[in-house]
């Protein structure tokens, strides 16, 4: 049975160069971030690890992300409102420069809505049931899936899949357009 998954976050992003908390505010990619994603296309065109499929936040830097590796993969894409960035709230914005250490604190604090935003239980929520359906249409359809998404949402994927302390969870980060592969227990 097939019961891979790939995971990568969106290319890089205005506010990943100004080093800013971007939770669900819409920042277009850079033309870095645009070259980063295209370079993600084309090796996996020439690596074909067999993805059947793209799954993406609908957030632009995602969505776009997605779109260019489909184009030049061929691999057909659907968005997913539910990969979508957690809101950070009262965070979002945040420079990190000027507040060192204090997000990475913050994002211990599993019940916490940041003053208005969604808190990693709700996160946790929405990204477990994807990941439970998308398990069971792995099942039915019998195909691999890349999911295009944000670092934050990553976070919560790997806690899915692995068992980690809460350290280890606010610690979790992705580079952008980095692939990562996970398996699902049979």
């Amino acid at each position: 049975m097939n019961n891979r998954i790939f995971i990568t976050r969106h290319g890089e992003s205005i506010w990943n160069v100004e080093k800013r908390v971007q939770g669900i505010t819409d920042m277009p990619l850079t033309p870095k971030g645009i070259e980063m994603a295209k370079n993600l296309g084309m090796r996996l065109k020439e690596d074909n690890p067999g993805i059947d499929l793209i799954i993406g936040s609908t957030l632009n830097r995602a969505d776009e992300t997605a779109r260019i590796i489909s184009e030049i993969t061929g691999i057909p894409r659907e968005r997913e409102p539910r990969l979508i960035e957690q809101n950070f709230g009262e965070y979002e914005g945040h420079e990190y420069a000027k507040y060192p250490g204090v997000f990475h604190e913050v994002k211990k604090q599993f019940a916490c809505d940041y003053n208005g935003g969604e808190s990693m239980l709700r996160l946790g929520q929405r990204i477990f049931n994807l990941l439970d359906e998308l398990k069971e249409r792995q099942i039915r359809e019998n195909k691999t899936f890349l999911l295009v998404t944000h670092g934050g949402v990553v976070r919560m994927i790997t806690a899915y899949f692995k068992s980690i302390t809460n350290e280890e969870f606010s610690s979790v980060s992705i580079g952008n357009c980095e692939l990562r592969e996970f398996f699902f227990n049979e």
